[in-house]
């Protein structure tokens, strides 16, 4: 059995209910459907030759320029009229953790080395904390606004890998996208796709041994 020093979890889907229940209740409340607004994402996304969401969490645009990007595309080819204006707060409004994987992971917090590896956009960084406060959580932080590179990228994980000090091969994402799973097994890392904590817990227990270096507590 593969021993685990290091997890990382991704934040949105895993540390967050369902993207696509989130999305449900996001666009229910703006007036659209979630075909129209994912739809709308992907084009503008299409635009810079990238994924939906990398514009905003590599970052290759602003927020405001990438709302106001959705919006024309709602508009012009779904007919939508809606105000994306301060996106990041209209996002997170009413928005919920899941307390039962974070709760498992600050119990272990100093007994391993626990990270959070996101593709986030640098508008939500204010937000993401107030939902999930990272002190006493993480050890470190691996942000794609940061450090110019997001999942499933190899370079991502390699930069995860060495700022947790420990061989890939026991470093494990925690990720509600499978494409990302496969990048993380791809740098020699082990990877679980998220769909509920117990799950999660159940493959990374028998696994976990002390940590090799010290903890910054970020």
């Amino acid at each position: 059995m593969q021993q685990i020093s290091a997890i990382w979890t991704d934040f949105g889907g895993v540390l967050t209910p369902p993207v696509a229940d989130d999305v449900a209740v996001f666009c229910a409340r703006m007036g659209m459907t979630p075909e129209q607004f994912i739809a709308a994402e992907v084009a503008v996304g299409r635009r810079y030759g990238v994924d939906a969401m990398a514009p905003l969490d590599t970052p290759l645009i602003t927020e405001d320029e990438w709302a106001a990007q959705v919006q024309q595309v709602l508009a012009e080819e779904h007919g939508v009229e809606v105000d994306l204006s301060d996106f990041g707060t209209k996002w997170f409004t009413d928005r919920s953790g899941n307390p039962e994987w974070e709760g498992w992971l600050r119990a272990h917090h100093g007994e391993v080395f626990i990270g959070l590896l996101s593709n986030m956009p640098p508008a939500w960084d204010a937000h993401w904390r107030r939902l999930v406060p990272p002190a006493g959580l993480f050890d470190e932080l691996v942000m794609s606004f940061e450090v110019g590179c997001r999942k499933p990228s190899p370079e991502i994980f390699e930069l995860a890998a060495g700022l947790a000090g420990a061989p890939p091969e026991e470093c494990v994402l925690v990720d509600d996208l499978e494409k990302n799973c496969e990048g993380a097994r791809a740098a020699g890392w082990q990877a679980v796709h998220f769909t509920k904590p117990s799950d999660a817990i159940d493959y990374i227990t028998p696994r976990l041994v002390a940590p090799q270096v010290g903890v910054t507590g970020r």
